[in-house]
């Protein structure tokens, strides 16, 4: 295969990944108290933690840093810490809105990612996108707009807008991660420090105001935490492998998960516009891809 082929593997394999992962996050709340976004960032990236330290201890051979595949310069070093920073904020914004509005709005408005990335990658790394990517990219955030309709009246305003800024983060990340891959740093690494960041950076916000939590509660989490895994080696993999702006476009994949797991866990059944919505996201991305 192809390198970008394997991105859009991986990228699509990501997509399905955090959709679980919020399923996960907005389930937390309904089996016991509410969980702060923070208590649920921290439990969420140390199971990451966990699997991306045991993945990074068989990567690689020797001890030397090149052969780990570590960071070696500091540009490297830069964007690392760049891409978990973006990261944690874009975390904390997103589990906010997912425990405050409707998770087919939540997850439409940080599906504005894509455009982030592909705009930043060519501010920062001067990588330029054609008209017809470009066209592809706003056909479907239009088409996500039809499956998700997301309003932004009265008390939704502020959690909309949390959204909105989790999907800057992540995009800002993203450009990270494919700096990162320019670098040749092992994207193992690359989790396991993003994973390591994010837990310490959520310890003081969650002491603050910490939420016992019940027996189902951490069992989910545990979900959670599983599918921010593969979302996370998914989306490093992929942003490895090409480049943004040949492979954002499949991100919106993760919408159709969403809807998937929306009709099977909570008997969503897509109206007139959500088919359309589709219809314009299959559309965009068989254009995109020819």
């Amino acid at each position: 295969m192809s390198d970008r082929t394997k991105g859009i593997l991986c990228i699509i394999a990501s997509a399905a990944g955090f959709a679980f992962m919020a399923l996960f996050v907005r389930l937390c709340d309904d089996y016991g108290g509410e969980v702060s976004s923070f208590q649920k960032s921290f439990f969420r990236n140390a199971i990451a933690l966990a699997i991306a330290l045991a993945v990074f201890a068989k990567s690689g051979s020797g001890l030397s840093p090149a052969s780990r595949g570590l960071p070696s310069s500091v540009r490297a070093w830069r964007a690392l810490v760049m891409r978990s920073v973006f990261g944690l904020v874009g975390i904390f914004a997103n589990f906010y809105a997912l425990s405050r509005i409707p998770i087919g709005e939540a997850m439409a408005l940080n599906k504005t990612a894509p455009f982030f990335t592909v705009f930043f990658s060519w501010l920062f790394l001067g990588e330029k996108a054609t008209r017809r990517q470009i066209a592809c990219l706003f056909a479907a955030f239009f088409g996500a707009m039809l499956v998700m309709k997301p309003g932004f009246r009265g008390d939704s305003l502020f959690a909309a807008a949390c959204a909105l800024l989790g999907g800057l983060g992540a995009g800002l990340a993203y450009v990270c991660v494919h700096e990162l891959g320019r670098q040749k740093v092992n994207g193992a690494f690359i989790v396991l420090f993003f994973s390591a960041f994010s837990c310490l950076g959520s310890v003081p916000f969650m002491l603050v105001d910490f939420s016992p939590m019940t027996l189902p509660q951490v069992v989910i989490m545990l979900g959670a935490g599983a599918g921010a895994a593969v979302g996370q080696f998914g989306v490093t993999a992929a942003y490895r492998y090409a480049q943004p702006r040949a492979i954002a476009l499949y991100d919106y994949t993760n919408i159709v998960f969403t809807a998937l797991l929306g009709f099977f866990f909570f008997s969503q059944v897509p109206d007139l516009l959500s088919v359309l919505g589709f219809l314009v996201i299959i559309l965009a991305a068989a254009r995109q891809s020819r």
